[in-house]
């Protein structure tokens, strides 16, 4: 027999930054919010993330002096969309981006920092700007959560340097010129001093960075506003009475409660990257569902999916994309598990390029992570193997690093000793190695290295959008992604389809309601985040397009709920 509970007005299933935007705003307007956690830690897939938001119009572009055309987003949306382009849910995103940065600058402790230049992924496209769209969530001392830091989800191991999180931005900048400038120098030595000195007095690292500080920043408002947090308490059901959803049940301590709701339900799971069979269904790079590597929460495993549909929800499977595409490799970590590592920026550095199984490059190895890897799924088409390698000499590897094998002076012994890091005295002894053709791979580099003399890549274009020139490196002329590939030893890493979050998603309107395959509205149920269809109709335009509309239709849930009221 399950206790039951009746004290509230929300239930919010997740903690991740969707979950998380909807609870404060609803309790910050009065109401009374519960939010429940599957897992043992808070943060969801926003503690492992970068930390960035893509919102257009934000008073922060503004303060950069940065005031982009009318109507200019919602064109370079449309056209990024293309067929699941939704009119009324990306106007709702463009009206209420930034009013939820500026609800939250101003009553919370969340806050962001904006570069004045980081270009969308596609700024040459219709209504695609330079700057101005993409932020990222200001560091933040983990010493403002007190005992409840403990429960904060971890980073991404692989994207650490000794348990320490390095802020995108100017702080990576300096780790990677750390042995080039001693204002660099200076920079890191310090940074390093206060991480051991912190890890000396508290165990762990407390200068959050990214995705890390993000969740962080919305636990601290959460904590301020007194929300009550349950963790290991998945959602087992939805209660459903006269056509509308009243509450669910939730596995407490082993045990089921009853929570019901006056006024919704918000289902904010995290996606389905850890369900095999709906991977199976809608990744067609995994036919039987398990050729997908992903860096996200293991118990990600589409909850909030499943909830949803039991009520009537739909799923569109006609998506272009089922998930937000990352290259990834695959490492052994010292306790034996597995180590996804991403690969977001390391593809655009100078004197690195990519082949698949018969040597041959497939694309311009700068593009964003996700036209990435639609490149190499379409080299790959009908060969049963989707992988390539990045090959890069030694010089490459000691300046910028690849993978997760760090820069000099970081030893790379580990991985050459496991095999992550593949190595070839010559470039035909590197093709032996990685079981490819050597006269191909010969080719594929003696033309890059004498394109790169001029700048321009003859066969892919690397280095020619914008994007691509901000993830190089400004200091190699006359094309900072471009360098030749000449001093051996020489190196590869595999690369093998990942995500970093999953877009198709249950239907929803611009109140973020769940919707039926025949559009109609699931009274009492709202969706946001990765358990919703992507905004972005299955494409990614910029840096933070997870985290932005999570950010913004949290907010606009936890509005409409105070209001009792559906925003049409």
């Amino acid at each position: 027999m399950a206790r039951q509970e009746t004290e509230y007005d929300v239930l919010v299933v997740g903690t991740g930054a969707s979950g998380m935007s909807a609870a404060v705003t609803a309790a910050f307007k009065g109401l009374k919010v519960l939010v429940v956690e599957k897992a043992p830690v808070y943060g969801g897939t926003t503690a492992r993330s970068g930390g960035w938001l893509w919102i257009p119009g934000t008073k922060l572009a503004e303060e950069q002096g940065i005031h982009e055309p009318a109507g200019a987003a919602r064109t370079y949306l449309q056209h990024e969309a293309t067929t699941h382009f939704d009119a009324s849910r990306v106007d709702a995103f463009i009206e209420n981006g930034p009013k939820a940065i500026q609800f939250f600058t101003e009553n919370t402790c969340v806050q962001f920092d904006m570069p004045p230049i980081f270009p969308d992924y596609h700024a040459e496209a219709p209504g695609g700007q330079p700057g101005g769209r993409s932020m990222v969530t200001r560091p933040f001392d983990a010493r403002e959560l007190g005992r409840r830091v403990e429960q904060l989800a971890p980073p991404v191991p692989e994207l650490t340097v000794f348990g320490m999180m390095l802020g995108s931005g100017k702080e990576l900048w300096h780790f990677l010129r750390a042995f080039k400038s001693f204002e660099s120098f200076w920079f890191v030595a310090k940074r390093f001093a206060r991480h051991l000195l912190d890890v000396v007095q508290h165990g762990r690292g407390m200068t959050l960075t990214n995705g890390n500080a993000l969740a962080g920043r919305l636990a601290k408002a959460a904590m301020d506003l007194n929300i009550p947090v349950w963790l290991s308490s998945p959602v087992s059901k939805l209660i459903v009475e006269e056509g509308r959803v009243v509450g669910a049940t939730v596995i407490q301590e082993g045990s089921p409660v009853e929570i019901r709701v006056r006024r919704g339900v918000v289902l904010a799971c995290g996606g389905f990257p850890f369900d095999v069979e709906r991977r199976k269904q809608l990744f067609p790079h995994a036919p039987t569902g398990r050729e997908h590597f992903t860096p996200s929460p293991p118990l990600n495993t589409g909850d909030g999916l499943r909830l949803g549909e039991s009520v009537g929800g739909w799923v569109d499977p006609t998506i272009p994309n089922a998930a937000a595409w990352c290259p990834t490799s695959v490492s052994k970590r010292s306790d034996g598990s597995e180590g996804v590592m991403p690969h977001f920026i390391d593809r655009a550095k100078p004197g690195v390029i990519a082949v698949t199984k018969n040597g041959r490059r497939f694309g311009n190895e700068a593009l964003s992570y996700h036209d990435f890897v639609q490149n190499l799924v379409k080299a790959c088409e009908g060969t049963g193997d989707v992988t390539c390698w990045l090959v890069c000499d030694h010089a490459h590897l000691r300046e910028y690093g690849m993978g997760a094998a760090a820069p000099f002076p970081l030893p790379i012994g580990k991985h050459l000793k496991s095999g992550y890091l593949k190595c070839g005295n010559s470039i035909e002894e590197l093709a032996r190695v990685l079981n490819v053709p050597a006269e191909p791979l010969k080719e594929e580099i003696d033309i890059f290295n004498r394109d790169a003399l001029t700048g321009v890549d003859t066969k892919f274009a690397k280095g020619s959008t914008a994007y691509n020139r901000y993830q190089g490196d400004s200091l190699v002329k006359p094309n900072p992604c471009m360098a030749p590939i000449k001093q051996g030893p020489y190196y590869a890493i595999k690369i093998v389809v990942g995500e970093i979050g999953t877009f198709a998603g249950l239907a929803t309107n611009a109140s973020c309601q769940v919707l039926t395959q025949d559009k109609q509205a699931v009274k009492g149920l709202y969706v946001v985040g990765n358990d919703a269809a992507s905004v972005m109709g299955g494409n990614y335009p910029g840096a933070g397009i997870t985290l932005g509309p999570a950010l913004t239709f949290g907010y606009v849930v936890g509005q409409t709920l105070a209001k009792d009221e559906v925003i049409e």
